[in-house]
């Protein structure tokens, strides 16, 4: 199709809000990439399923999503929030969500949530020491990760263009308003931010979750991992 439009989701982590002021400013999306971290942490994990599951989409699998399954493999700090959630969810979809693909691909361009051989090792938006080993083996033009929260496009040493569409729910740049992006049939990767209610999110965390809501709830404010 001439002019098709991929609209790139990451890292939505229950903000509904967020996500639905990103579905009505992507109007002219004709698709969706869905690329992990759905539901945790946030205050509607089942309602932001919901949602994402009335999209024309392919899914892939995040970190959130197999700790959810598997709380053992998570840091001791988040459990309580993983409990939360995955009681909202039920047994059923966390298992659902746990065994979606951790990577697609379509052409020469392959997804995937924090690099193709890992949902918690990534990129950033300077070379990190450790990117030619976890681009090693990768054959793309075109790699799009999230986990980082951080949104970006740049080239690797090794010729593959990286690109992060940044987070729908809790973005880390210091920048509070939603990120997403539009992957155009040419390549190019156009990134944009929406602008929602985030502290009415960021209270919602916290009289969801009570204190296990505390740390996202601050991210969600401060658009920002560092809460301390």
């Amino acid at each position: 199709m001439v002019g098709l439009m991929l609209g790139l989701i990451y890292d939505v982590h229950g903000n509904l809000p967020a996500l639905e002021a990103v579905l009505e400013d992507a109007a002219d999306v004709d698709g969706w990439m869905l690329g992990g971290d759905y539901t945790l942490f946030g205050a509607w994990p089942a309602e932001t399923l919901d949602r994402l599951r009335a999209l024309d989409a392919v899914w892939i699998r995040g970190n959130g999503e197999r700790w959810t399954a598997a709380p053992e493999d998570a840091p001791e700090p988040v459990r309580g929030a993983i409990s939360w959630c995955a009681g909202m969810l039920g047994r059923d979809v966390v298992a659902e969500m746990a065994n979606l693909p951790e990577t697609h691909r379509d052409g020469s361009t392959l997804f995937c949530h924090g690099s193709p051989g890992s949902d918690v090792q990534s990129f950033m938006p300077e070379a990190a020491g450790d990117e030619q080993e976890l681009l090693e083996g990768v054959e793309a033009d075109l790699l799009v990760f999230g986990h980082t929260h951080l949104p970006f496009a740049r080239e690797a040493d090794s010729g593959i263009a990286l690109a992060n569409p940044g987070s729908v729910g809790m973005p880390f740049d210091g920048d509070p308003r939603a990120a997403y992006a539009v992957l155009r049939d040419d390549g190019r990767v156009e990134h944009r931010r929406v602008a929602y209610d985030h502290m009415a999110s960021a209270a919602a965390v916290r009289g969801a979750l009570g204190p296990a809501g505390e740390v996202p709830a601050a991210r969600i404010e401060r658009a920002s991992a560092e809460v301390g």
